[in-house]
């Protein structure tokens, strides 16, 4: 990992140092109670696990074969990166192998990349590289690191694509993966600490910068001196695979000076609540003028971006592990974030506290785009179990993924279900430890955490969702708060239906009467509540069916 915070000058984290203060201010603590009345229909979960021989790894680029082995690339082999530039991103750090990893059977597999020509070598052991799997096709672009060519650190002027599946059977066999990698040298592909997507035969490289020259905190005047310039760009380009060699066509490029020069963010695909498909991005550094991080958002479309108005995004700030899951009953778009860095964070108080030093932090929280396209923003009660989680990649299970997003109806009703992987990134033995680093007070990480979506409702006792009373709320969600809400019963039966939160305490007896056999539609008003999701529940003491229902 190019630490996400520091590749550039650190005069403002310099005079701020060891600056903490707690918000009490009343808009932002108002803001997060509001967010705190949004629950999701499900749980998360994680939980470590240990292959013997996966090696410590951070801001790596990765793919995926037919048969769900990863190949793991570049990146780096050390922690968070010092701030003397003569011990800062040595290339003897940098990750020169080529490995892979089987999550079922705990087998690995690894070859040097030495026996590569040597631009597609330099390339590839390099940090922070932009990429995307598409089919078998890894693309990987850029990436800043060490060049023996060059003679220097410099982000690299190259694309580079990898037959996956080939060249995982290669290194399984101990055979050559020459013929499996492809690279075209291109200036426009140089770039660090973006984020690549894929839509419609088109592929986005998006954000990120050209950072030449070695780094050095006291900015690019100090010593040998570096050159960085941000993109500040949405670049566009399609690959034609047909002939013996791909063809890069550029496209033209969406530009903006303030909103999109940004890096080092995390960025997931979307699913607009008008069912368009596209990408957002989440924060990122540095804001100009006062190198900061960004806590606004942009959502990109094939054509377009816009930032989300009215959302602040607080936590998770730099790139981690990242879920997006789709849930096609109510419309709304999640996506989950795994420890890594932020400027604000919970202590164990519960307070908010705003630590402009950016630290390592153990959050895990999601941001959802609701059915009305609006924005929120909710710290899950689980936390990462140390301060790893920076330069992180979340490997998924493909059977429940379509276009990159985990589809929630997709999954086994009623269970805990395995998803996917966190694996490697930066683990700190302290949340700020970038002005004493002597590198031992970090390392690159190979835990592994499985991560499991629950969509079974355990905290309201004795449901047996078995579809008996085929309930139905209508409208829903609700804006006026004016709900009907439709049942049948299949014989006489005493009949309860209750309002509770989703944390499964009773709110209100909606409804309790004898009934005979036959449909029912019972109007209530629910002005009283507040705007959130609860559930309602119908029961008849033997059977009870859930629904969750969504008041805007």
């Amino acid at each position: 990992m190019i630490c996400k915070l520091h590749i550039i000058t650190f005069k403002n984290h310099t005079v701020q140092k060891n600056k903490k203060m707690k918000l009490f201010s009343f808009i932002i603590l108002l803001v997060w109670s509001s967010y705190a009345l949004a629950q999701a229909p499900f749980s998360v979960s994680i939980e470590p696990m240990t292959i013997a021989g996966a090696p410590g790894i951070h801001s790596y680029v990765w793919g995926k074969s037919t048969d769900g082995k990863w190949l793991v690339l570049g990146g780096r082999t050390d922690g968070l990166h010092r701030r003397q530039p003569w011990a800062a991103f040595q290339p003897e750090f940098n990750n020169t192998v080529a490995t892979v990893i089987d999550p079922v059977t705990h087998e690995v597999w690894s070859k040097s990349l030495h026996e590569l020509a040597v631009p597609i070598f330099e390339q590839l052991q390099s940090t922070n590289q932009n990429f995307i799997q598409v089919g078998n096709k890894l693309v990987t672009t850029g990436g800043y690191g060490y060049s023996a060519t060059a003679a220097d650190h410099i982000t690299f002027p190259d694309i580079t694509i990898i037959d996956v599946d080939e060249m995982v059977a290669a290194i399984v066999d101990n055979q050559s993966i020459i013929p499996f990698v492809t690279q075209l040298e291109d200036t426009l592909m140089a770039i660090t600490g973006g984020q690549m997507g894929y839509m419609s035969g088109v592929y986005y490289l998006v954000g990120g910068q050209q950072f030449d020259g070695q780094y050095n905190p006291m900015g690019p005047n100090h010593g040998p001196g570096f050159v960085q310039k941000y993109s500040a760009q949405i670049r566009k380009f399609e690959l034609d695979f047909s002939g013996m060699i791909p063809v890069v066509t550029h496209l033209t490029p969406m530009t903006d000076s303030i909103v999109l020069r940004r890096r080092d963010y995390n960025m997931s695909p979307q699913l607009f609540a008008n069912g368009d498909h596209g990408f957002t991005i989440f924060t990122g550094v540095f804001k100009q003028p006062d190198d900061t991080p960004f806590f606004d958002i942009v959502n990109v479309t094939a054509n377009n971006y816009e930032v989300v108005p009215n959302f602040t995004q607080t936590l998770s700030h730099y790139h981690s592990a990242k879920i997006p899951m789709f849930d096609s009953v109510n419309n709304t778009m999640h996506t989950l974030f795994f420890g890594g860095m932020a400027q604000y964070y919970y202590d164990e108080s519960g307070s908010l506290i705003n630590d402009e030093e950016v630290p390592f932090v153990k959050t895990i929280s999601r941001v959802t785009r609701l059915s009305d396209g609006t924005y929120e923003e909710v710290k899950l009660d689980i936390e990462m179990p140390d301060l790893v989680g920076a330069g992180a990649e979340f490997i998924p299970v493909n059977q429940y993924f379509s276009e990159e997003i985990l589809a929630f109806q997709a999954l086994p009703e009623n269970s805990k279900t395995l998803v996917g992987y966190i694996y490697g990134g930066i683990h700190s033995s302290a949340d700020n430890i970038f002005f004493i680093n002597d590198g031992t007070q970090s390392y690159a990480s190979n835990k592994i955490f499985k991560v499991y979506i629950d969509n079974t409702i355990t905290d309201v006792k004795e449901l047996k969702s078995n579809g008996v009373f085929d309930l139905r709320i209508l409208p829903n969600p609700t804006w006026n708060k004016q709900v009907y809400v439709e049942f049948k019963t299949p014989a006489k039966v005493k009949v309860a239906i209750d309002l509770y939160d989703m944390n499964g305490q009773k709110l209100e007896e909606l409804f309790k009467h004898t009934l005979d056999r036959g449909e029912y539609r019972r109007a209530f008003d629910f002005s009283k509540w507040a705007k959130g999701q609860y559930l309602i529940r119908i029961s008849d003491g033997s059977y009870s069916q859930v629904r969750i229902l969504v008041m805007r």
